[in-house]
């Protein structure tokens, strides 16, 4: 620093460091006289200061305290536990020292005298205070309180919770708490959010209730206080009264859904229970309703993005797309009617659920309980002159005879099974009962679908590719002998996982005429893969190599997800 007096004001230290200039900083005090705040607040909310961290460190020198970085810092249970969540939480400030009698305290007001002495109060014990990120800190409290863990200890101290009578715990209308259990449901859902968590599991055993967050297909302990355990009634309830389920109702599964807004984004929440030996476990599932791909940001090979524009343009036929649950198969055809949805198109969809709701396109939902099923649905929608149709899933034989002959009466058809690969998926129809002329005469393409996650740009790691792979991926040991491809690591950024984001790997097994005699003869699944691969179809995992030669993903990753991919079907 070139000037370390402590004397100077903010601004000017900012100015002589260089993050500033001054023409920068009269307009900030111009607009902090007008509208009140602290400068830095100000600097920072103009755009003046890029540099966060340097900015703090000339801080931390002005306001003569010490700053540090939380990012490295392991805070043991018996630190933490020195000062309630409740008070991290209001005073952004969380323990990470405690030697010879004295609390180090990360704040992001560390000057503030009255701040340290509650914090002395509750503690008992001498607090040392030194400066800290707002981001960094609100992460520690994250990290090592847990999500709401604030309001999980105002609803022990003001609600009488007895782990030993039971009874108690399941009276609801005693605990009075429904605004307290709302706080702390929009603080987790808030959390997975963020956290970009599709799925959010809560489940009871004897002695916790875990949370669990799915992130990129993985699952991850979201750290809730042990405490909810206590409140697992209340939350249940919270969640079916905002799904308009049956609070009463326990013994049986029930599925729902709901809404929320967070800013300007809008999330469908679908919400399922059910019952086991220690209570309603629940899954609720994330789908940001404005979150729509384009085909090219699914991640295809531009090979395969060429083939798919080409199909969904054709006026006629089937495109099915196959994979498990999970793969992102609905997500892909919502994607290709968005790419065709035009004013002079109908385009129909029946579904369950429907996930995303798309402007311009009509959608029905199924209900199985006053008979409108798949089957039933497409007949009636056929009434209604469509020019695209998309059938959430064909699952049976009398759907799958409806959707051909829609296909063949001039409609393109779009819908999903559930096959490991693409050529499986004439097996699977064969096994329905649909006869095989019917399959080569309205199918144009089978589409397998997996979903692989995508290395953490920050810090993924240059490696050699070891030779013993190359069989895993079609190849062989030349193919793979002196290439640099990268390994996840793992940092803060992507929560030592060493991935972020997902895109698809694809394999196109187009119809052609080979393949039509082949399903006519009633050839297998693996001698169709094989006479496939001979006219160019690139495999999930030769797909896969792709992105892996591209930096994008890893081995181990791609085989992770395609260890069901067979050839020799069902």
């Amino acid at each position: 620093m070139t000037d370390n007096n402590p004397k100077k004001f903010l601004g000017d230290l900012l100015v002589d460091e260089g993050l500033i200039s001054s023409e920068q900083l009269q307009q900030a005090l111009i607009h902090q006289q007008k509208y009140g705040g602290l400068l830095g607040d100000v600097l920072l909310q103009l755009g003046f200061i890029k540099d966060r961290a340097s900015f703090l460190l000339i801080l931390s020198k002005q306001l003569g305290v010490e700053f540090i970085s939380l990012k490295n810092i392991e805070i043991s249970n018996e630190v933490i536990h020195k000062i309630p969540a409740k008070l991290a939480n209001f005073y952004k400030a969380i323990p990470f020292r405690f030697e010879k009698g004295v609390l180090s305290v990360a704040m992001i007001n560390p000057s503030d005298i009255r701040i340290a002495d509650d914090l002395e109060l509750m503690a008992k014990v001498k607090v040392h205070s030194v400066l800290a990120s707002f981001d960094e800190i609100d992460e520690a409290i994250r990290k090592y309180y847990g999500i709401g863990a604030e309001t999980i200890e105002d609803m022990m101290t003001t609600t009488d919770v007895r782990p030993a009578l039971a009874a108690e715990i399941e009276r609801i209308d005693e605990i009075g708490s429904e605004a307290s259990i709302s706080k702390f449901l929009n603080q987790m859902l808030l959390e997975a959010f963020r956290d970009r968590a599709t799925d959010i599991h809560i489940e009871p055993f004897d002695d916790e209730l875990k949370v669990r967050y799915r992130i990129d297909g993985v699952l991850y302990d979201a750290k809730a206080p042990r405490d909810i355990k206590y409140f697992k009634d209340a939350l249940n309830s919270r969640i079916k009264i905002m799904s308009s389920l049956n609070i009463a109702e326990k013994r049986l599964p029930q599925d729902g859904r709901f809404r929320v807004r967070i800013g300007q984004i809008d999330l469908d929440l679908r919400v399922s229970f059910l019952p086991t030996t220690f209570g309603q476990s629940v899954v609720i599932r994330i789908l940001n309703s404005l979150k729509l791909y384009s085909l090219e940001e699914l991640g295809l090979a531009s090979e395969e993005l060429t083939k798919l524009d080409e199909l969904i343009k054709k006026p006629y036929g089937i495109i099915f797309v196959t994979g498990p649950t999970g793969s992102g198969k609905t997500t892909t055809l919502y994607s290709c009617l968005t790419r065709i949805d035009r004013e002079e198109n109908k385009i129909i969809t029946i579904e369950d659920p429907i996930e995303y709701q798309l402007k311009g396109i009509t959608q029905i939902q199924i209900h199985p309980e006053i008979h409108l099923s798949f089957a039933a649905g497409l007949r009636s929608m056929l009434r209604h002159d469509p020019d695209v149709m998309m059938v959430g899933e064909v699952r049976d034989f009398e759907t799958a005879q409806i959707t051909i002959q829609v296909a063949l009466t001039g409609h393109l058809v779009f819908s999903t099974l559930h096959t490991n690969d693409a050529a499986s998926a004439v097996a699977r129809l064969l096994d329905m009962g649909v006869e095989p002329y019917l399959i080569a005469s309205s199918v144009e393409c089978f589409i397998a679908q997996r979903l692989v996650r995508i290395l953490c740009p920050k810090c993924k790691q240059l490696v050699q590719a070891d030779p013993s792979i190359a069989s895993d991926f079609g190849l062989s040991e030349k193919d793979v002998v002196g290439k640099s491809i990268y390994e996840a690591k793992g940092c803060d950024d992507c929560r030592m996982t060493g991935y972020a984001g997902r895109e698809a790997i694809c394999e196109f097994l187009m119809i052609t005429d080979e393949i039509r005699s082949m399903i006519l003869n009633r050839a297998t699944a693996s001698q169709i893969k094989e006479k496939a691969a001979s006219q160019g179809m690139k495999t999930l995992r030769q797909h896969g190599w792709q992105k892996i030669v591209k930096g994008l993903t890893t081995p181990s990753e791609v085989l992770r997800v395609t260890h069901e991919d067979v050839l020799d079907g069902f």
